[in-house]
């Protein structure tokens, strides 16, 4: 395929996008532009994004995707009240994981990536079972991770994101995998932001 071909294939597919993806991807940015900014209506932008996701995922037979936007809900949900609630949650500021903290991330990608690949391979018609399952499970670990406010959730969304690029556009995907690769862009520098704040803090 030239690039010419592949210019207009990509064309084609931008304009068989649904208004239910082109939400899906608008609120998703505008979500992790906001966490990159340490900004509390991450969650309410995020919930939008995750109720349009979860419709296309399971219509696109990504199971382990749909049951991680169901997830994010929870935890979307539970991160909202931490950060409005500081005092009570411990998520008052940006810290870096303790060791406990990270054997507990270590155990959600680990346990959740078995369990969700087992569930995928034994009940469902998923053809891509393995990396649906490990995309899932770390991006798990890494949104258990933001609702802490620690500064390690980006590198563990950034290990799911660098898989899902791909199987997202193998299931023809594409505008989220373009949102996932905007995603994995915006996350490198929200680490850095991060990172400098902690370190400014001192």
């Amino acid at each position: 395929m030239d690039l010419h071909d592949a210019g207009a294939l990509l064309i084609e597919q931008i304009r068989k996008t649904s208004v239910l993806e082109w939400t899906a991807v608008a609120f998703g940015v505008s979500q992790v532009l906001l966490a990159r900014k340490n900004n509390i209506l991450l969650y309410p932008t995020g919930i939008i994004s995750v109720c349009c996701a979860s419709i296309l995922l399971f219509q696109s037979g990504l199971y382990a995707e749909t049951l991680l936007q169901g997830y994010y809900l929870l935890m979307s949900i539970y991160g909202w009240a931490n950060w409005k609630n500081p005092s009570a949650s411990g998520a008052s500021k940006i810290t870096r994981s303790s060791s406990r903290e990270k054997w507990i991330t270590w155990a959600i990608a680990g346990v959740g990536w078995g369990l969700l690949y087992w569930i995928l391979s034994t009940y469902t018609d998923s053809d891509v079972s393995l990396l649906d399952a490990f995309v899932s499970s770390t991006a798990w670990a890494g949104m258990w991770l933001l609702a802490k406010r620690k500064l390690e959730n980006w590198i563990w969304l950034n290990v799911s994101n660098l898989v899902a690029i791909p199987l997202l556009l193998y299931k023809e995907l594409l505008m989220f995998s373009i949102l996932t690769l905007i995603l994995f862009v915006v996350a490198i520098f929200g680490y850095l932001d991060w990172k400098k704040t902690l370190d400014d803090d001192g």
